[in-house]
């Protein structure tokens, strides 16, 4: 781990608000200071759904959680910067893995106790299982990769630079097509990239979330989302019970568990090297009430996970499935290999246009911040989250800048190999974008649409991000957009809008284009454009 890098993550960390905060005692991703009788977690934001049962624990432990949400690659950033040290006590993620691979993150933890589990599955409706003659029969991922190629269904997935599930589907699903027994290596990457081609070619919905994922599945299952339905979901075994429990799909979700092997989140409540006497305490009186039979019984009965300690049956939800467990990579470099060939050969492609306010009031410091988050989408960051979430190859990226009028769109296309040149281009673009003028927000949305209805959408991923600091001054409004959006074509209807709050935006418009569109709002003002544009990624 180099100095150059440690210092990259520390001027993220702690300049560009990195962690969105969701605690009780801090706002903004700024810890509170230690306290007997608390314990601040860094901890993924898929364990919020523990809170009935962790609010059951401070009231029979004393020890209160404080939690701080990040993504997985985030808090390994964070932990090897040594930006932990002082403003939590422990982490909690659903695996260890990637942090342990990473030197400078490893020695940071402490004592770990694993509280729960759950692998990553593939859920599809109980037809489509029907149709493709599974049920009741062992399949391999093979079998899975066969029948995605043949779009014989179509599922959503996680961004495995965003979120644990994706991360685990896709080094699952890699290792088990590999066949080789061990863990997959960097060198076994490029053998089995035809392969995972052939799986990847049935994914319909990329998200940064599981939660997210969940959500809109749900919502274009019952009709309520414009998107096009799809057939299920890659996520964890809990996500997709939480579905079914819920009794809010029109049809339930089969559980399909490859008989080859999955990779299973074992969420450890890990302590930090670093934590104090009063911190270590709390985290083990913690520890042991979650692990007793009555409250793991409540966790699995809460949260649809399996028991992370022995002697507690499993629920009938369950089915009696015991899946095999996939050895895990151990190394950065196999990661790495891993995650580029997903981005730049494996994956659909993606085709977005953003458009972006260049206005008058976005002067000064505003456009500096467009400029430099744009300009971080090249690679120009040298960290783990950058390095992950810059424009990849076979990538369609178009920019319409607007003020008073929209102005002409310019266009990228990122080879899948040599990439330097295109992602200058856009770097310099990016760099030249200039303020004036008032603020055309709809006539600019228009001319996306426009622009995309020229070519047909294909396979790629397609999305527009709306960047804005002010309410519309100019040209259509937002009455015109509802109607605009009622008469195109159901597959530019199923283009989704993600809008970034910034400055004096407002909210409700920007929700509204999110809900038609079956997009997300994205805020800016107190995380700052940079980690915003990032988190997008993972939904493009």
């Amino acid at each position: 781990m180099t100095t150059r890098f440690i210092a990259g993550v520390l001027a993220l960390v702690t300049g560009a608000g990195l962690l969105a905060g969701c605690s009780d005692d801090s706002a903004g991703g700024t810890p509170s200071p230690p306290q007997a009788g608390k314990l601040r977690i860094l901890a993924g934001s898929e364990l919020a759904d523990l809170q009935p049962v962790l609010d059951r624990a401070a009231q029979a432990t004393g020890v209160r959680v404080e939690f701080t949400f990040s993504g997985t690659i985030e808090g390994a950033q964070t932990l090897a910067a040594g930006a932990a040290d002082q403003a939590y006590d422990a982490v909690w993620f659903s695996s260890n893995r990637y942090l342990q691979a990473l030197p400078e993150a490893a020695r940071r933890l402490g004592n770990a106790s694993k509280i729960m589990s759950s692998p990553v599955v593939l859920g599809l409706t109980k037809s489509k299982v029907d149709s493709l003659g599974w049920a009741g029969k062992p399949v391999a991922w093979a079998d899975i990769a066969k029948a995605a190629e043949s779009r014989s269904f179509s599922y959503g997935m996680t961004d495995p630079s965003a979120s644990n599930s994706g991360f685990s589907a896709l080094v699952g699903v890699a290792s088990a097509l590999a066949g080789s027994g061990t863990a997959i290596s960097a060198e076994q990457v490029a053998a089995v990239t035809p392969e995972l081609k052939k799986f990847f070619t049935a994914q319909a919905m990329s998200a940064g979330s599981s939660g997210w994922l969940s959500d809109a599945y749900q919502r274009r299952a019952t009709g309520t989302d414009p998107g096009a339905k799809i057939d299920g979901l890659v996520n964890y075994e809990s996500v997709l019970l939480s579905l079914n429990a819920s009794g809010k799909l029109p049809e339930p979700l089969s559980l399909v568990y490859p008989s080859d092997g999955v990779v299973t989140a074992d969420y450890p409540l890990t302590l930090l090297s670093t934590a104090g006497d009063d911190a270590r305490h709390d985290h083990q009186r913690l520890s042991d009430y979650l692990r007793t039979p009555d409250v793991q019984r409540d966790i699995m009965a809460q949260t649809h996970r399996r028991p992370g300690v022995p002697g507690v049956d499993l629920a009938p939800e369950f089915g009696g499935q015991n899946p095999v467990e996939l050895p895990f990579p151990a190394s950065q470099e196999s990661f790495d290999a891993l995650l580029s060939a997903y981005f730049d050969q494996i994956r659909r492609p993606s085709r977005t246009v953003y458009v972006l306010d260049t206005s008058g009031s976005m002067a000064g410091e505003r456009i500096d911040a467009l400029r430099s988050a744009l300009v971080g989408l090249t690679g120009a960051s040298d960290d783990l989250v950058g390095k992950y979430r810059r424009f990849h190859g076979r990538e369609e990226v178009t920019f319409i800048p607007f003020s008073t009028t929209p102005a002409a769109p310019i266009a990228f296309t990122v080879p899948e190999k040599d990439q330097a040149g295109e992602l200058a281009k856009i770097k310099s673009t990016a760099q030249g974008l200039s303020a004036n003028g008032g603020t055309a927000i709809y006539d600019s949305l228009d001319k996306a649409y426009d622009l995309l209805a020229r070519d047909p959408l294909g396979e790629r991923f397609t999305s527009i991000v709306l960047m804005t600091d002010g309410e519309n001054t100019s040209g259509r409004d937002y009455a015109d957009f509802e109607r605009d959006q009622a008469g195109r074509p159901a597959e530019l209807r199923r283009v989704p809008v993600f809008p970034v709050l910034f400055g004096e935006g407002s909210a409700d418009e920007m929700n509204g284009l999110a809900q038609q569109t079956g997009g997300k709002v994205f805020d800016a003002r107190g995380a700052g454009l940079q980690q915003v544009f990032r988190e997008i990624r993972g939904y493009q």
